[in-house]
């Protein structure tokens, strides 16, 4: 079900507040370029930093925007497990498409507990799951072995967010797990590696910016044509790469900000880009603009 190109949106913010019309704009760009999804409050949404009513608020402005002219997929994991459930019922209330749910994260449970916790999720909701796996984030790996337990326990996990940065891994969830189950790469710069071993496309934070240019790249991964899609990774690297010289969203939040899309505001702990890798970014930018 879930395979294409996916944004994991920014958060828009100004003056502290969440800018609902640069939101409903950025999600206008996407649907635009044709892109297959879009992701509320992942990662890329400062999700640690909205509040509930927040949270409420991006998902209930996501599904209404998009008007099934897109897929929405809302970000409800949590590190702990009944408030994940909590969000789940309310993306499903809400008409979202499907449920992102990340890893628990600092509370560092086995193997075991990661298992209990997605089905007591996938058991309260009729809504597709997709599981994200990134262990550099929350310092705990869903392994290929609990990925299959679950898939054969719970018929709504559908899909799997990679963001393990191994393309091993992604042979080995592709061999052992139903053809119906998709994997999606969790890393821009690894969307072409991925999708050569059996992903089904990526969520993305450089079509934040790029849309129309990160769905280009699926699509010829997606028919086969590597040697287009070799060119269009390689473009594409440079810009991939910028965008986490420093914490993730604030380089895509900044060049959008230089666009005028939005404030290029971000919520503490983050901060802005200090000088010098705000001057590395708008030269990668201005080469890519200019196809160099």
């Amino acid at each position: 079900m879930f395979r294409g190109t996916f944004t994991a949106l920014v958060t828009p913010f100004r003056n502290g507040g969440i800018d609902d019309s640069a939101f409903k704009k950025l999600i206008e760009t996407q649907i635009a370029a044709a892109i297959t999804g879009i992701v509320a409050i992942g990662t890329t949404g400062e999700s640690p930093t909205l509040s509930h009513e927040e949270r409420e608020q991006v998902i209930r402005l996501s599904v209404a925007t998009a008007n099934k002219r897109c897929l929405v997929l809302a970000g409800t994991g949590s590190n702990a497990t009944q408030h994940a459930v909590a969000d789940t019922r309310i993306a499903e209330q809400f008409g979202a498409n499907g449920a992102l749910l990340v890893a628990p994260y600092y509370n560092k449970p086995s193997q075991e507990g990661l298992f209990r916790h997605f089905k007591t999720i996938a058991d309260a909701t009729s809504l597709p799951i997709v599981l994200y796996n990134i262990p550099g984030r929350c310092s705990v790996d869903i392994l290929p072995e609990t990925v299959v337990r679950l898939t054969k326990e719970c018929r709504n996990i559908v899909s799997i967010k990679e963001a393990s940065g191994s393309v091993e891994r992604v042979g080995e969830l592709r061999r052992r797990l139903p053809e119906s189950f998709t994997i999606l790469s969790g890393d821009d710069s690894l969307t072409l590696p991925f999708m050569a071993v059996g992903a089904a496309g990526v969520v993305s934070v450089a079509s934040n910016l790029f849309p129309s240019e990160v769905c280009g790249l699926v699509r010829a991964c997606e028919s086969g044509d590597l040697k287009l899609a070799g060119k269009l990774h390689w473009k594409l690297l440079p810009l991939f790469k910028d965008l986490f010289i420093e914490p993730n969203p604030v380089p895509v939040k900044t060049a959008l900000g230089w666009r005028g899309a939005m404030s290029g505001e971000v919520r503490l702990p983050l901060c802005e880009m200090s000088e010098a890798n705000q001057a590395r970014l708008r030269k990668t930018l201005e080469d890519f603009e200019r196809g160099e």
